[in-house]
This record gives C-alpha cells, structure tokens and sequence, in this order.
C-alpha cells in the first residue's frame, strides 16, 4: 500500500463469554445491541481500512455490576482471552487490560497481573466507574501504581451516572459528555499534574474538551493550585495541561471537529482510532473518507497513522515497518 499501514488504538473485542454475560443480564450498551466479534472479522475490517495493528479494548459496560468477586472473575477471564488473541498474531493485535474498578483492591491486583504476566500495552478504564470519576481520591492507589509503571491508558465513556433522555441514544451525546467530565475530574483533582508518567488517551478526540478548552482553562483559574498553570495555557496554548492528553480520533475526525483537535492537541499526542465494531460500518467508512480528505500535512497523517502510536508501544516499531 501507498500509505503507512495505520495503528487502530481504539478497537473493541467482544469475547463469546462477555457477550454471554451481558446477554444473560439483558444490558445494551449505549442504547443499542452488543455487536459481534471475531478474529476473522476483525483483520478484515482492519485490513479494508489499512490498519496493520489494532489495540483491542472491553468497551462499555465493564465487568462491574455491584459484585466485586464477579467483577474479578470476569475481567480477568477478558484479559485472559485478550491475551490469547494477541499472542496468536502479535503483529496486528494489542490489547488494553480491563479492571474491575471502582474494586480499587480488585483492580491493582488486576493492573499487576495485566501488565507482568499477560504482557497487555495498556489498561482501559471507563471514565466513570458506579458514578465516581478518575480524579476521585479514592482512585489515587492505582493512579499511583499506573504512573510508576508509566501505563498508557486508555478512557473510554459509559453511561452517565444520570437518568437517559427519552429518545437520544447515550452514544450520541452522554458519551462525550462522560470523557469530558473525566478529563476535568483528573485536572482539577490535580491527578494530571501529579502522574504525569501516565499516558492518557481520551477517546472521541476527547469529547468536548477541545471545543470547550478555554472554559476548561478559565476554570483552572478559580483553583489555587492550578491557576498560575492556566494563566501560562492562556498566553501559550503549548503549556496548556489538555496538551498532555493524547487523543483518538474515533468517529470523531469531521471538518466540524478536526480544526478544535488540531488547535488544542499536541500533534505528536493524536492518534488513528475507528471504534469497531461498535461503530457501524457506514459511519466509520464515512467519517475515515473525511479524514482521509482532510488537509493534513503528509507528516501530521503519518503521525496520527502510525508514528505517534509507535511512540506509544515500541513493541509495534518493527511489525508496522
């Protein structure tokens, strides 16, 4: 191919027993049905879309529902069949660990064995767990534990702790809304300016958070300790804390919302996401022509294809060659 082959860092895997699980318990993620998965299925898509390598993540709901031990068992049984897939052909798949957070016990044991035993790139959190978001005190031990090991780590929204609008689906708008409330709780909280060995990706190019950067920054302002951080961000965009996000562009990289990325993104912090197989195909296949139509600069696309994900998981640097 002409072009680079491409790092999907935003690609779920459905396990027949997850899908099981969830059908048993009667949930719909996001409104809609839990779409199928397969290996097959996958490298087809990815190879239709000139991804040589995707990072396979649990997407909503999670493996918590009130049960601790269960959320447990069933994260590490995803894990478990995670891992497997990668091994199988490491060069097209990664895969971030699920946790059973809000379990914060449950999910630095899980974190550990993720990362020591089955080799996972990342770990994935949903970016409220039981109505508490990522900056909540009480997830510090495992932001601790994360920025030790300098994890990448990938957010992913879920259903608002809020009643559903009647008739607007959550993926429509709740979504964003949860990535960005996560994204604020960690910089308010301070959790950015304190683990800053933690890579953060913020899916759907972060939701509203580049749109509504400089609201975000004018808040900062009203926080002690953040306010001469915000001041800087405001006469320099380059030393703003939303620089320190990396972002995908999953169903996200529109005429409309580039332009917000572009200008509050560090360009070497984007990366190329499709949110398969969740997505349906007709909005991947559409929103991937706009980006592919973009005027991008030819080494700004390689970036956001392939290099800034390279930077990301080394282990990838030879297999994308």
């Amino acid at each position: 191919m002409s072009r680079p082959y491409r790092i999907d860092t935003h690609q779920h895997i459905v396990p027949p027993g997850y899908a099981g699980w969830m059908h048993e318990k009667g949930i719909r993620p996001g409104g809609v049905g839990l779409p199928s998965w397969s290996e097959r299925s996958a490298l087809k898509f990815m190879d239709r879309h000139d991804v040589q390598t995707g990072i396979l993540s649990l997407s909503t709901p999670g493996v918590y529902f009130g049960n601790a031990a269960e959320a447990r068992r069933r994260a590490r049984e995803v894990n478990e069949y995670s891992a497997k897939v990668v091994a199988g052909r490491p060069e097209r798949f990664g895969f971030f660990a699920t946790l059973p957070l809000p379990d914060v016990e449950g999910a630095l044991a899980e974190a550990r064995y993720a990362l020591d035993t089955l080799l996972a790139d990342g770990i994935v959190l949903l970016a409220n767990n039981d109505g508490r978001y990522l900056g909540d005190p009480g997830f510090e031990p495992l932001l601790e534990f994360l920025d030790h090991r300098r994890a990448v780590v990938f957010i992913h929204p879920g259903e608002l702790p809020a009643p559903a609008v009647p008739g607007v689906p959550a993926f429509a708008a709740d979504f964003l809304l949860d990535t960005t409330r996560t994204a604020l709780s960690l910089i308010l909280s301070g959790a950015m300016e304190k683990y800053q060995g933690i890579k953060f990706i913020l899916a759907h190019a972060g939701g509203f958070v580049p749109y509504i950067a400089s609201r975000i920054l004018l808040t900062m302002l009203t926080q002690k300790d953040l306010a001469l951080s915000a001041l800087a961000a405001l006469t320099d965009k380059k030393q703003s804390i939303l620089r320190r996000f990396y972002y995908d562009v999953a169903l996200s990289a529109s005429p409309a919302a580039l332009p917000s990325l572009l200008e509050v993104a560090d360009p070497g912090r984007i990366t190329f996401g499709t949110d398969f197989p969740f997505a349906p195909s007709a909005a991947i296949d559409f929103l991937t022509m706009q980006y592919e139509n973009y005027p991008l600069e030819p080494s700004l696309r390689a970036a956001i294809d392939r290099g800034n994900s390279e930077a990301l998981f080394p282990r990838l640097r030879q297999s994308t060659m």
